[in-house]
């Protein structure tokens, strides 16, 4: 029933259906009443319908409909692949290698189970609670959206060095086709290397393998540079591989999640096989004990020193992604009742363990490398990424059909890369998507955005792809996941403890897993008594220590120790990242009204969207005694339902 001026009428279903509209959200798939309750939950008589004024029918919002992942194997997969990367075949072998072999292993599992785990556990049930990105996950606390703008950075710089590892992999498997392998004795170049016990390096006496040979001159061309001060020109080689490697992340990212939750059936499995057969044949190799003692054997005085706890926290958080991003995006496509608890215990533990044996199968090729040198195991070769590029290059020359294996090998770091490296890239493409919804709707803008950022990382990475390039890969890498890493994290704990709730957060999960088996409630309590405790306290004593030590350990690689100027770079580099936490709660504060308390006190209260997941359990809806804050404005029509919603807040006050 219209009237002429073609306006629906008052009483028409046309009204009922518009109020009716206008008084519900619809998020993450469930509709709710702005003052939160179930649209069924409280019918608006038609007698009511008749008697309000009319009024416009609402704009309709085009819905965004968000990815899920096809499976939860999809999921753990992706999460093993994003895990269990080059840090746990390159990284942690060298940091063991640098901090006294076996001794690492202490604070390295210390941290692992009441920082990393806890931690862990965290990201997932946030992102997957939320179904959000990094940063607008923070609408449980809005003071702490520099949290996720900090993740952003810390990601970005990940990425930005992250895709050198694999430009280095392209450039080790593109020279695997040849036979012999060019950093074997079998090769003509090398033949007076391997013959000359005393060829290498002249000036220190040190005797260089044609694999150290191969990795400095030929791949790097250090050789070429005096320092982080000259750079010097661009190795082209490396460029092109380069510009590959992130041709290929931006078709993989393309395509979204369903199509990469499939591919990480191979890319996640795969590595195992070849780590298997490494292992075995770096226990067949002379002096293989010798070095997996060095391993195993912990040096105690090494304990007192920053940087071996240092390492191992920042180990942990590089290894299981902490921090980052990557994991609160990648649980945000997770359907909500998905088992987050087990989820973490799986792949925690997978991932560690696999750090674990890879150390194995490098320190057995140590061992090897150190009875051919006639060398301690701790002198056998320079500490830092090259270890894996020198070490593993060596083991695989030794090998019975060694073009092969090479290939094998190169080929599953090139999976292990890429795997940790979508995970990285969906944190800032998630993060950003999130916050410019249009993006995720209109496919063309999405795919232009995609190739903007990874031109503009191939344009930044060129600096260290240069021959001084490593100097600055090391600076990134030691200072991108250090202290402004471990501060992130602390202050997402102490949010999420004491600012939303502890109670709350793991009602949250309780509510996630809907049948919730009895020890996942005995396990939470573990969870609890960290996130309250332990795992502040001690990222704060590690915090206290680092800083107190930072400037009294120098930086190196190799023999080139860093200029004091280097050093502070490093240290804004770790700053940039953190202070967003400051500058994101001061902006939070400014928007608010009132006096510094209340605005404070509003800061931290969760936003109407995020109480809307805590509203699909029927029984919690009791729990919510505070009037929601709203983000958007209310219609100006009173109804039945909001005098009964008001008066359940009074009754709920009193």
């Amino acid at each position: 029933m219209r009237d002429q001026s073609g306006k629906a009428a008052a009483g028409s279903p046309d009204v009922c259906g518009a109020d009716s509209t206008q008084n519900s959200v619809h998020l993450n798939g469930h509709t709710v009443t702005q003052n939160g309750h179930n649209q069924t939950a409280t019918p608006v008589p038609q007698s009511q319908c008749e008697s309000r004024p009319p009024s416009p029918p609402p704009v309709p919002t085009p819905a965004v409909t968000r990815e899920q992942w096809g499976g939860k194997y999809e999921f753990l997969l992706s999460c093993i692949g994003y895990c269990v990367g080059l840090g746990n075949v390159w990284r942690f072998p060298y940091l063991c290698y640098r901090n006294g072999g076996g001794v690492f292993l202490i604070p390295y599992f210390i941290m692992l189970f009441v920082t990393g785990v806890p931690l862990f556990l965290m990201e997932l049930s946030l992102g997957q609670y939320g179904a959000a990105g990094p940063i607008t996950v923070w609408k449980c606390c809005p003071l702490l959206k520099g949290i996720g703008i900090g993740m952003l950075c810390v990601s970005t710089l990940v990425c930005l060095y992250y895709n050198v590892i694999i430009a280095w992999t392209f450039y080790y498997l593109g020279s695997s086709f040849q036979s012999p392998l060019p950093w074997s004795c079998d090769a003509v170049a090398n033949a007076a290397l391997c013959g000359n016990s005393t060829g290498g390096n002249s000036s220190t006496g040190k005797t260089l393998s044609p694999t150290e040979v191969f990795w400095n001159e030929r791949v790097l061309g250090v050789v070429h540079s005096e320092g982080l001060h000259d750079p010097g020109p661009v190795r082209w080689p490396l460029a092109l591989c380069l510009l590959a490697a992130w041709i290929i992340i931006f078709l993989c990212m393309l395509k979204g999640i369903r199509s990469s939750g499939k591919v990480v059936y191979v890319t996640a499995t795969f590595p195992y096989f070849v780590l298997i057969v490494l292992i075995i044949r770096g226990a067949t190799l002379e002096g293989s004990l010798q070095g997996v003692a060095f391993y195993l054997t912990p040096d105690w005085s090494r304990l007192s020193n920053a940087q071996v706890w240092n390492d191992a926290a920042s180990q942990i958080f590089y290894s299981l992604g902490i921090g980052v991003g990557g994991l609160l995006s990648m649980a945000s496509y997770n359907k909500f009742d998905n088992n987050v608890i087990r989820d973490t215990i799986i792949i925690t533990t997978g991932n560690c363990t696999t750090s674990f044996f890879a150390g194995f199968a490098i320190f057995s090729i140590l061992g090897h490398m150190a009875w051919r040198k006639g060398v301690p195991v701790g002198k056998v070769a320079d500490t830092g990424p090259g270890l894996a590029f020198v070490a593993y290059p060596e083991a695989l020359a030794l090998l019975p059909g060694s073009m092969f294996w090479s290939i094998l090998f190169f080929l599953m770091l090139f999976m292990l890369g890429i795997d940790t490296l979508f995970g990285n890239m969906e944190g800032i493409t998630t993060a950003v998507l999130d916050e410019f919804p249009h993006l995720r709707r209109n496919t063309l803008q999405k795919s232009l955005f995609l190739a903007a950022l990874c031109f503009c990382f191939y344009l930044f990475g060129l600096l260290l792809v240069t021959d001084g390039g490593i100097y600055w890969f090391t600076l990134i890498d030691s200072f991108s996941t250090s202290f402004g890493l471990i501060i992130i994290t602390l202050f997402m704990c102490i949010g999420i403890s004491f600012f939303y709730g502890i109670n709350q957060f793991c009602q949250d999960i309780l509510d996630m897993i809907c049948h919730c088996p009895p020890w996942c409630g005995k396990v939470l309590l573990y969870f609890k008594a960290c996130w309250v405790f332990f795992t502040p306290f001690l990222l704060l004593f590690i915090l206290t220590y680092i800083f107190i030590e930072m400037y009294n350990t120098s930086l190196h690689y190799g023999s080139y120790v860093y200029p004091r100027w280097g050093k502070a770079i490093g240290v804004c580099i770790g700053a940039t990242c953190c202070l967003q936490i400051l500058i994101w709660a001061i902006v939070a504060i400014c928007k608010e009204t009132g006096t510094l308390r209340d605005r404070f006190r509003k800061a931290i209260r969760p936003l109407n969207s995020w109480r809307v997941n805590n509203l699909n359990s029927s029984g919690r809806v009791q729990e919510h005694v505070e009037p929601e804050r709203v983000e958007g404005p209310f219609t100006v029509t009173l109804t039945d339902m909001d005098f009964t919603a008001m008066t359940w807040e009074a009754g709920s006050q009193a």
